[in-house]
């Protein structure tokens, strides 16, 4: 049997020490004649890999991802410093894989007398493209110096935790970053038309990620044609480039000091904070702390941080004829107006997202009903989709989606009650 690791000589993983199952594993190795431990051990290894999508060499892959994933100081200094570490803490981060060695290296069955772990299937593999990249490691002779030098990359490209683990986080004024764990996977090839609209948002998002000077953006527009969609699309597109959606609410822009110098920390990832659906009653005050944000505060905005925002308005804060009326008796009456536009002028890129017309929000939904293997004739798809249209909330992509989500319910309904027949 191989030598067995003991995990209490690690310096810089000492994070693994907490975790349940290789709790489990130490036990089992201080008993080896206790089978009853080895197969508590090799259940909850089971369990954990149906949950995370694991698979092969399961010990190997479940240390991986607790190395990718968990908080640790090199994952930290790399991401303060972008990328950089000090040889000393290098030397301490390949000792603790030279720690982890026989178990990476090795399958479980030169520990356990169970073979079922060398090569596991799971229900669902979701194994991230950043921690596929980790495991290619393997497939060459590899040393723990090189694992070492992977691993600090991976941590520059996607960070550690839930950094590396989600595309999208909501942000809670007691927690601060929550990962949203089904944030909706759409890509800009869903998104039919707007080719300059999604053109003008991506140029400035790459520049954005490559340190050249971008814009705060603002998307404005007809309800559902696809603005807040295109920011998610973001998310999706350039993961992999270190970029995350941050989605905070009007209430929270009070805390916008607090929430930048959280994401400042995180000088390896860019982040997008999006604020959906965004306008302001005259009465409300918050829009003061988001111009203070974005440009004219005290403390300036992070380098690696944009505000993207959506509204149906293109004057976000609501002015009526009634306020110009009032202003009649203010002496400095258009510096009051001023006031009412200037938020919208804080935003150096203003995209406008216009109702597509009856050519584009067929093609719409001929593109979604193709991708669920529906081929409509041109003339009943013209007929339908018209008569959806006058019966519902007009001509967007919202509506589009409804009469796709409706059609394809009705279809299957039909198929299900042809069978029961």
């Amino acid at each position: 049997m191989t030598k067995k690791p003991h995990l209490y000589e690690l310096l810089i993983c000492r994070s693994l020490l907490d975790d349940d199952v290789l709790q489990c594993l130490e036990a089992y190795f201080e008993q080896p004649a206790n089978v009853a431990m080895q197969y508590e051990f090799a259940a909850r290894l089971i369990d954990a890999a149906e949950e995370l999508g694991l698979k092969g060499n399961l010990l190997r892959a479940y240390l991986l991802y607790r190395l990718a994933n968990n908080d640790n100081i090199v994952a930290r200094c790399v991401e303060m410093t972008k990328g950089k570490i000090s040889p000393s803490l290098r030397a301490a981060f390949v000792h603790d894989l030279e720690v982890l060695e026989p178990l990476l290296r090795e399958l479980p069955s030169q520990f356990l007398t169970i073979s079922l772990l060398n090569d596991y299937e799971p229900g669902e593999d979701k194994m991230t493209p950043g921690v596929a990249a980790l495991h290619s490691v393997f497939r060459h002779p590899w040393t723990p110096a090189k694992l070492a030098d992977a691993l600090t990359e991976y941590y520059l490209r996607f960070g550690c935790g839930d950094i590396s683990a989600y595309r999208a986080f909501r942000w809670d004024d007691e927690t601060g970053l929550v990962g949203i764990r089904h944030f909706e996977p759409i890509r800009f090839t869903d998104l039919i038309g707007y080719m300059d609209q999604k053109k003008q948002l991506q140029s400035n998002t790459l520049a954005f990620l490559a340190g050249r000077p971008a814009n705060n953006v603002l998307l404005v527009g007809a309800r559902g044609t696809g603005k807040s969609s295109s920011v998610k699309a973001l998310a999706n597109e350039y993961y992999s480039m270190g970029l995350r959606l941050v989605q905070i609410t009007k209430p929270q822009l009070a805390g916008l000091p607090h929430i930048m110098d959280t994401l400042r920390r995180f000088a390896s990832k860019h982040f997008i904070l999006f604020l959906d659906d965004l306008s302001f009653e005259d009465t409300e005050v918050e829009y003061k702390y988001l111009k203070s944000a974005i440009e004219g505060g005290v403390e300036s905005r992070p380098d690696n941080v944009l505000i993207y925002a959506t509204s149906n308005r293109r004057h976000l804060i609501k002015e009526t004829w009634r306020d110009r009326a009032s202003g009649q008796d203010e002496l400095y009456k258009s510096e009051s107006m001023n006031e009412t536009i200037s938020l919208s002028d804080r935003f150096g890129l203003i995209i406008n997202y216009r109702s597509p017309n009856q050519n584009e929000y067929l093609a719409i939904i001929d593109y979604h009903l193709r991708a669920n293997g529906v081929i409509l004739p041109p003339e009943e798809l013209r007929i339908l989709g018209q008569r959806w249209e006058m019966e519902h909330s007009g001509r967007n992509g919202r509506t589009a989606h409804q009469f796709v989500a409706h059609y394809l319910g009705q279809m299957k309904e039909e198929k299900t009650k042809a069978l029961q027949e």
